[in-house]
């Protein structure tokens, strides 16, 4: 890799990342049913109908793969915890799962590793799904009992807690586009848990602040809008997509706003009276999270409901996801937070990796694309801490090939390769090289 440790600030952070329901086994330790269970049994909705149930079994092997973390020389370890695992009606606590928990920390801890909590990482309680899920304010509220629940087991011994990973997805995705769990596509339904998801944020650092903690924040994914061409239309439709995916909820966190563009459509739909939580939905962060992986090319639609736009494709080289790859966007997102958002406040790249079509061969994973991959990230968060953001640690996505929400286990995002059959672990090329970067001279 084209970096090493000392490029960066002295503290810098370098790190992993992973979530509960993608590598755990939910069938494991009396977690309940989440939607995501509900959503893969659907014929349709996820390759082969596959599901978190084994994943790859880390409930029982995490001391092994928190060693590879460790044997990569790496500094932190961000990890989701499970509402269903903790609460598996999303409101009754199963105490297997706070036992969980406690011993994953402790084992983080005696690794010397940071932890770095996401506390919704999309396992939601199917219980509460029934109700509505995040269309129904009351999930809200549920979502605080969790913070509650797992705080009071774990909350002091982490670095860092984050309150939501990516409420994009977890709502307009989610509701709009329906390629997530719970699968609609209804505009009604999105602005609502557009807005349910930043109350539950800012609901999550009520009850945290309660506590006492400190270093909390959260987890916001963005993707560059490139416009189709240079014509009027195509750039307004790419700011649109800019509106809807990246300002929505950076504004709400940072500003207590919503962008006017976005409420041109969403407003008839909004819940009464939500501008009454923007004030809780607003307070104070302590870091931001930021996720990202590509870029999207915007067309103007002028014949397709609103939003008005359409995705085409891109030239740029993609991954086995069909993403663009596109570090620039990265360097793009960290130094506009810095200067339009969050000033001189702690931000991490919180996820940012690349799916390929990995094979063992010969007892060994070579993946050059990867490695470049991962280089070329490096060098842009650099670039953007060179241009003023106060950038503090890089968390690759992900630790291990996963469960990967709709693309069951297809696509391998993992710097460590999984056999989804036997569950061995074999890390890959660009596990070593990132650890001979990374290593402290």
């Amino acid at each position: 890799m084209n970096f090493k440790r000392a490029d960066f600030p002295d503290g810098f952070l370098f790190g992993a990342a992973t979530a509960a329901y993608q590598i755990e086994g939910h069938k494991f330790g009396g977690a309940g049913s989440t939607h995501w269970d509900t959503f893969a049994a659907t014929p349709g909705n996820v390759i082969r109908a596959e599901d978190g149930a084994v994943a790859c079994d880390h409930y029982h092997r995490y001391a092994s793969d928190l060693d590879l973390l460790k044997d990569a020389g790496m500094d932190a370890y961000r990890f989701s915890t499970s509402w269903a695992r903790v609460m598996p009606d999303g409101r009754t606590i199963n105490a297997q799962g706070l036992d969980f928990y406690d011993r994953l920390t402790d084992a983080i801890l005696e690794r010397g590793l940071k932890p770095f909590q996401t506390l919704y990482h999309w396992e939601l309680p199917s219980a509460l799904a029934d109700q509505g899920g995040w269309m129904n304010r009351d999930t809200v509220m549920r979502f605080g009992d969790y913070v509650d629940a797992i705080t009071d087991k774990i909350g002091s011994r982490m670095a860092s807690i984050a309150t939501i990973n990516e409420p994009w997805c977890v709502s307009y995705l989610s509701h709009f586009l329906g390629h997530h769990a719970p699968g609609l596509r209804d505009i009604r339904a999105t602005a609502r848990a557009m807005h349910h998801i930043n109350l539950a944020h800012g609901v999550g650092m009520s009850r945290l602040r309660g506590k006492g903690i400190d270093n909390c924040g959260i987890v916001l994914n963005f993707e560059y809008a490139q416009p189709a061409t240079d014509s009027p239309a195509d750039i307004k439709a790419a700011a649109t997509q800019d509106t809807l995916y990246n300002r929505w909820f950076i504004e709400a966190v940072t500003k207590g706003t919503y962008p006017a563009e976005a409420l041109d459509g969403l407003a008839p739909h909004m819940p009464d009276a939500w501008q009454d939580d923007m004030a809780e939905i607003s307070q104070p962060i302590d870091f931001l999270g930021v996720n990202y992986y590509t870029r999207n090319t915007i067309a103007a639609d002028p014949d397709a409901a609103w939003p008005h736009q359409k995705s085409v494709a891109g030239p740029l080289e993609k991954t086995q996801m069909g993403w663009e790859i596109y570090p620039d966007g990265l360097h793009h997102f960290l130094t506009r937070a810095a200067r339009d958002y969050v000033g001189d406040l702690p931000i991490y790249v919180t996820e940012n990796g690349m799916a390929w079509d990995d094979k063992v061969e010969n007892g060994a994973v070579y993946d050059p694309a990867r490695t470049q991959f991962v280089s070329d990230h490096f060098l842009a968060a650099k670039r953007a801490i060179a241009d003023g953001a106060n950038v503090q640690g890089f968390f690759y996505w992900s630790l291990l090939d996963n469960y990967e929400w709709a693309f069951g286990y297809e696509k391998r995002f993992g710097m460590i390769h999984v056999d989804f059959e036997t569950l061995q672990r074999t890390p890959k090329a660009s596990y070593h090289a990132l650890k001979s970067a990374i290593a402290r001279d």
